[in-house]
């Protein structure tokens, strides 16, 4: 049925842009406060009464005073941060993919730093796609995140009027799909694979991006959907071991989602816990959250703790079953809107 449908599709020659969303991060050390200052300008970030004459200068303020602190973070994981790149593979790997089937072309719009959602949008105008999906890389919806992104793809693309009639499509979240599920439980093994067996005493330590709790109660899906992964991934899986779900990476004040990456570690060293192999279940590129805030920060919390064996698992990059799960998830679009346009 699938290759029927888009093996027509690539006979009729339509052109399909694939929009990769990411975080972005920084490439040099100079780009860090800029970096700082994009993200704290945006409003689904920071928000509060009369934010929009304040956060500016509020974000000024504070990218400036955090700059050098999280400088010597980047320092630790090579100098800049690896996200661009695992994206651009991500991306090229998912256009081949694609290209089997459909004439599709691949992009990637950082929402905080270059390539910026402006440059994609420039490139998909250039390219003369007549239709898009749009793909974050966020396997869990939240505004914070998707959301943001999605709605500055909008503000974007209404500054060019050869885009008006561009046809989309978009992928909103990924957390329960069985490809991504599966990709996720192929780390884990290689994660538990680190350790001598038997393994069944590891306890898995599944940690997501942590969110202000003002933004769940204001109905944001993302802790019931990130709570749902662990559950599907767990049945995936078939492991008996113990498992936990934490938060990390605060970046404002306020109450954020508990309980948070290090006291957890803590938490288990304290019943004498030995052996830990940490799942970044919310993030699909290894970058500053996992390579600096997980394998180096948490580690030493770990260790000096107690915990004798501390482990990470892989992240997704630009595994084959993680590409194949994203070509899934566009086709799966893409026929919805063949299915739509035939309908019509």
């Amino acid at each position: 049925m699938r290759g029927h449908a888009t093996e027509r599709e690539k006979r009729n020659g339509r052109s399909l842009a694939v929009v990769l969303f990411q975080l972005g991060g920084p490439d040099s050390p100079a780009a860090v406060e800029p970096f700082l200052y994009n993200l704290f300008s945006d409003p689904d970030i920071i928000d509060f009464p009369f934010a929009r004459l304040a956060r500016p200068t509020l974000a000024r303020l504070v990218a400036s005073r955090r700059a050098r602190h999280v400088q010597q973070h980047y320092e630790r994981i090579g100098g800049a941060s690896p996200l661009r790149e695992w994206t651009e593979r991500q991306a090229a790997a998912l256009e081949r993919e694609l290209r089997q089937t459909l004439n599709a072309q691949v992009f990637v719009a950082m929402r905080y730093w270059h390539p910026l959602t402006e440059e994609a949008v420039c490139r998909v105008a250039a390219a003369g796609c007549i239709e898009a999906v749009l793909l974050p890389l966020y396997p869990q919806y939240s505004r914070t995140t998707t959301g943001s992104s999605l709605r500055e793809w909008q503000r974007q693309v209404a500054r060019f009027p050869v885009l008006r009639d561009l046809r989309t499509q978009i992928v909103r979240c990924f957390y329960d799909h069985p490809g991504y599920l599966a990709a996720v439980a192929e780390k884990i093994e290689e994660g538990l694979n680190r350790f001598p067996s038997p393994a069944a005493d590891v306890h898995l330590v599944f940690s997501a991006h942590g969110v202000p709790l003002s933004v769940i109660a204001e109905g944001d899906p993302y802790q019931a959907q990130v709570e749902a992964t662990v559950s599907l991934v767990m049945e995936r899986g078939g492991w008996s071991n113990p498992y936990h779900l934490c938060y990390q990476s605060r970046v404002s004040p306020g109450k954020w989602l508990e309980p948070s990456l290090c006291d957890t570690l803590r938490r288990l060293a304290g019943v004498r816990v030995e052996r830990v192999l940490v799942v970044p279940i919310a993030f699909v590129s290894d970058h500053v959250e996992t390579l600096y805030e997980i394998d180096i920060e948490a580690r030493a919390v770990a260790l000096e703790s107690g915990i004798r064996h501390f482990e990470v698992m892989p992240a997704l990059n630009d595994s084959p079953t993680f590409i194949r799960a994203l070509a899934d998830l566009v086709l799966e679009q893409a026929r919805v809107r063949s299915t739509a346009t035939s309908s019509a």
